[in-house]
């Protein structure tokens, strides 16, 4: 009974991990959704507008009929350009339905498992690890990489390739001292960057701001703060206001904050906020999945000894132990050392524990065996881990209570 309940599958938990997988697309879908509204307002308005112009000119006279026509031309292209948008963002939700069909047969496959020693739930398991490595690669930014993966796998639809790269190139983009780009995606995001307060468009304005101070261009920098930084001062009144003392200070004044203001790393600064702001937009979590699924990993399986000076040999050159203990070994130690350990309800023991003057226990005769083992004389016992040499009259038994 015990080992059916150990091996009993819980597909809530592991949803937990993949909650991604269907925000994403429902937030594309969204945003799908509220550009196409946008379009066809502005279309609508303008249409109607040129509608009411051109009948009004005609009844009082001051088009002809030819001019008329063109008026009409024209309205009618509008609308066959409005025609082709729609059809575009057709097109778009058609991919955000697939995928998110393909997502719910991928997450009910998963519940269709009965326990984890199935051979389905080996396979499921697999195509979620290639999952966490293409998403992996894709915000490490090698695209090509995750992008040949998912196709090998087979799981195009089950990653989220476009987003990322496109958030890679407008991120490569600012890393090159260039704004362009990034404030495209403003434009293209604004009404929903809105409603997060997001302070990005105003950072990517002061950025253009410093660099025409940087050029010595005051009359320039005048007229882009009047144009795009002076309104901001209700909710970025600090940061205007260190704008307009920066026409003061030369690029090369050493006076904080604006020597921080002239600073190269504020192009860091601005790919990082861009980055964040991405990924709230999109629901997207701000780590690697990959790392949050290692970090529960390796939480379930460390214990207070695992980063203690005399662990395993993988941390001490003294000691004559071979661990197993994924924690303690060279590849993944410094990962786990800033994670909590586990609480155990229930730990294993030797049948003959014994404790040395050290304070470290073992089995007395696993720990007997290991000392002749290594050449000591009879009555005598090594610590393996610390390699300390005590005599056998100075261990004692250990009862667990």
């Amino acid at each position: 009974m015990a080992e059916v309940t150990s091996t009993k599958l819980n597909p809530e938990s592991h949803l937990l991990l993949d909650q991604p997988l269907l925000r994403l697309p429902a937030e594309l879908s969204r945003k799908n959704f509220k550009l196409a509204a946008l379009h066809v307002e502005h279309d609508k308005k303008l249409l109607l507008g040129a509608l009411r112009t051109a009948a009004n000119d005609s009844l009082s006279g001051k088009k002809n009929p030819s001019q008329a026509l063109d008026s009409l031309d024209n309205m009618v292209n509008r609308m066959k350009n409005l025609k082709r948008k729609m059809e575009g963002f057709h097109e778009d939700e058609k991919t955000i339905y697939r995928q998110t069909r393909t997502r719910l047969e991928h997450l009910r496959d998963l519940y269709q498992i009965p326990s984890l020693a199935d051979v389905k739930y080996d396979e499921w398991s697999r195509i979620r690890l290639n999952r966490l490595m293409v998403d992996y690669l894709l915000r490490s930014g090698f695209g090509e990489s995750a992008t040949a993966l998912a196709k090998e796998k087979g799981i195009e639809d089950l990653v989220d390739l476009h987003v990322f790269v496109q958030c890679h190139k407008v991120e490569e983009s600012l890393r090159r001292e260039s704004t362009q780009e990034c404030l495209a995606w403003c434009s293209e995001h604004r009404e929903l960057t809105r409603k997060t307060n997001s302070s990005l468009e105003f950072e990517l304005r002061l950025q253009q701001f410093i660099e025409l101070r940087r050029r010595g261009q005051l009359l320039e920098a005048r007229q882009h703060a009047q144009k795009y930084i002076s309104s901001n001062t209700e909710t970025n009144s600090p940061e205007v206001r260190r704008a307009a003392g920066l026409l003061a200070y030369p690029p090369e004044t050493k006076v904080e904050p604006y020597r921080t203001m002239y600073s190269k790393s504020r192009w860091d600064f601005l790919s990082n906020l861009f980055v964040k702001t991405h990924h709230e937009l999109f629901s997207l979590p701000g780590r690697p999945l990959m790392h949050i699924a290692l970090s529960a990993g390796l939480s379930a399986l460390k214990t207070p000894s695992c980063h203690s000076k005399y662990a395993s040999s993988s941390s001490n050159a003294s000691s004559t132990t071979t661990t197993v203990c994924p924690i303690c070994s060279t590849e993944l130690n410094e990962l786990a050392r800033n994670l909590r350990h586990v609480q155990h309800n229930k730990s294993s023991v030797e049948h003959d524990p014994i404790v040395l003057p050290n304070g470290r226990v073992y089995g007395r005769e696993r720990l007997l065996e290991m000392s002749a083992k290594v050449g000591l004389e009879e009555g005598k016992v090594k610590d393996p881990t610390t390699s300390e040499i005590f005599e056998a009259s100075e261990i004692r038994k250990v009862f667990i209570s």
